[in-house]
């Protein structure tokens, strides 16, 4: 056998995101070149590890349980790694934070200094909607997630990072002056954190808006609203660039912005590791500088 640690590093990204693309983009590497990796790897075995069908890239039964020892071996190896930092005095270990989709217009920011700071973490980021976020936390797969709006069944603790105001915009040609009750809204998904809180405004000021589409990401709304396609409640943080480039409008209306809040949190029982409380204890010393550093443009609307 002369598999290489990248060959494996390559084959476990390419099982967590079931394709060649997805993958590719994660390890910042060309899509032949992951595919050239995977098929290298496959070549030290009589069994496959991967099929395809149709155009679906399928895991097989070996493949599975390949990459469960996989896992394992690359975790020991970043211990390897981590331990000899920490020997140097050096802050180590893995970082690992959900955030929901939203998530990736503030997150960054707060990983910045203290990424800066210790180059001994590396930090493992998974953003993806909300429902997977709440998995994520109720099975303890990670140290943090991002997220606005609280579950209701799990015990967290939370830090507060930021204002997270909610504003209803169009496209720059919109009708502004629609009733909320004939407004063709686009919405998210059911279950996202902004499909919640625009629901709840809606139900407790007993609106009933047309309800034109339903779509899976931020980017997407987006987009629809640009079209010209309906309206929607859009996070401030997420259209700043719309804005100043005039392709959305904010509508001015009685009960907007809806004000909530973004939120670092985590089990309530959870033991921290020192990495995690390094950057807890971190995003507490530091984040109304970031806030005041990153997002002062708020301010004017």
């Amino acid at each position: 056998m002369n598999y290489t640690l990248h060959q494996l590093r390559v084959f476990q990204k390419v099982v967590d995101c079931r394709s060649i693309t997805k993958a590719a983009e994660s390890l910042n590497m060309t899509q032949p070149a992951v595919s050239i990796q995977l098929k290298n790897l496959q070549e030290q075995f009589d069994i496959p590890i991967t099929e395809l069908l149709g155009r679906q890239l399928q895991i097989t039964d070996f493949g599975m349980e390949l990459y469960q020892i996989v896992s394992k071996i690359l975790e020991d190896v970043d211990f390897i790694d981590y331990k000899t930092k920490q020997y140097k005095g050096l802050l180590a270990g893995k970082l690992k934070i959900a955030s929901v989709s939203t998530g990736k217009y503030v997150l960054p920011f707060y990983l910045k200094g203290f990424i800066d700071a210790n180059e001994g973490v590396d930090v493992d980021i998974d953003v993806t909607n909300r429902r997977a976020v709440i998995l994520s936390l109720e099975k303890n797969e990670v140290d943090y997630a991002m997220i606005n709006v609280l579950p209701e069944h799990i015990e967290l603790k939370e830090e507060l990072l930021m204002s997270n105001r909610l504003y209803l915009v169009g496209d720059r040609n919109g009708n502004f002056d629609l009733d909320l009750n004939t407004l063709p809204l686009i919405h998210r998904e059911e279950g996202s954190g902004t499909r919640l809180i625009m629901q709840r405004f809606f139900d407790l000021n007993k609106y009933n808006p047309k309800y034109r589409f339903q779509l899976r990401s931020n980017e997407a709304v987006k987009q629809a609203v640009i079209a010209g396609l309906g309206y929607s409640l859009l996070p401030l943080v997420s259209i700043k660039n719309e804005l100043e480039n005039e392709q959305i409008k904010i509508i001015k209306k009685e009960g907007f912005p809806i004000d909530s809040h973004w939120r670092l949190v985590y089990l309530k029982n959870k033991r921290l590791s020192p990495v995690a409380k390094a950057f807890l204890d971190y995003i507490q010393d530091n984040k109304v500088n970031i806030v005041e550093k990153y997002f002062s443009w708020m301010k004017q609307y």
